[in-house]
């Protein structure tokens, strides 16, 4: 049972792969379909476009240091440096597209979506703290602070629902609370796996926050050279983690980057 239950694991991980070619089939429309004329917009979407098919190609678990093809190009480090450049921007054109559809209408709207930037770049240091100071419990405050971004992108969206714009945009904010309502209860389970693990995990549990840069030149260097080949559930975070993996880099965030600049 156990051995079924990896290879059907093993089949979604290499699934993964179809990724690549729908993110380089949407990086190719977006080139042909859509105006370049706001960099705001194109240059973030074009980046999470462009890395997700590297992700589908190279993936990686952090904290397991899992990967499915041994390369360096599967490590921690480069991954996490391009998601880094990929989730400061990508987030940065969310709260735009908040500030085009509000139009200067509700001033509080354009200044409380400046803090889904301000969080985005916290969460940044959380995750390379992580990573760096192999201290896991930082992945909870990285992840919380995904839960805060999306949930004042709903709330901004729902106050915009009152006012007087295009269908187009209509459309945006629509899509804004869906995703919303179905990512905000998902994140909550997500962040209980994340205190399931940390709890169930002795070695987790013993670790200290030190900030002792010999521990950090260690940690770096393990981030580029340190993985291992797995297919096993645990290391990728099971079914919660295959579930973000495909709504990030495949089904949800990419095509919804290019439904984005299709429209505006």
């Amino acid at each position: 049972m156990v051995a079924n239950t990896t290879n059907i694991y093993k089949y979604f991980l290499y699934g993964i792969r179809v990724g690549v070619v729908t993110n380089l089939l949407l990086v190719w429309l977006s080139l042909k379909l859509t105006k370049i004329d706001d960099p705001f917009l194109f240059i973030p979407a074009f980046i999470l476009i462009s890395v997700s098919a590297f992700r589908c190609l190279f993936p990686v678990n952090y904290a397991s240091k899992s990967v499915i093809i041994d390369s360096v190009l599967s490590s921690v480090f480069v991954t996490r440096f391009l998601v880094t450049i990929v989730e400061v921007t990508y987030i940065y054109m969310f709260s735009y597209v908040l500030r085009i559809i509000n139009s200067d209408q509700y001033m509080y709207v354009d200044l409380i979506s400046w803090l889904m930037v301000i969080q985005v770049i916290v969460s940044q240091f959380f995750c390379w703290g992580a990573i760096l100071l192999k201290y896991e419990r930082f992945y909870f405050y990285e992840e919380f602070g995904w839960f805060v971004i999306f949930f004042i992108n709903t709330i901004l969206s729902i106050i915009m629902l009152s006012l007087d714009v295009s269908n187009a945009h209509q459309s945006l904010i629509i899509i804004n609370i869906v995703f919303g309502v179905l990512y905000l209860p998902w994140q909550i389970l997500h962040l209980k796996s994340i205190t399931q693990r940390i709890n169930s995990n002795s070695e987790i549990k013993a670790q200290e926050f030190s900030i002792d840069l010999s521990k950090v030149n260690v940690e770096l260097k393990s981030s580029i050279n340190d993985r291992k080949v797995s297919f096993e559930s645990n290391d990728w975070g099971g079914v919660v983690g295959m579930m973000w993996m495909y709504g990030y880099w495949i089904l949800f965030i990419p095509v919804w980057m290019f439904y984005i600049i299709l429209i505006i």
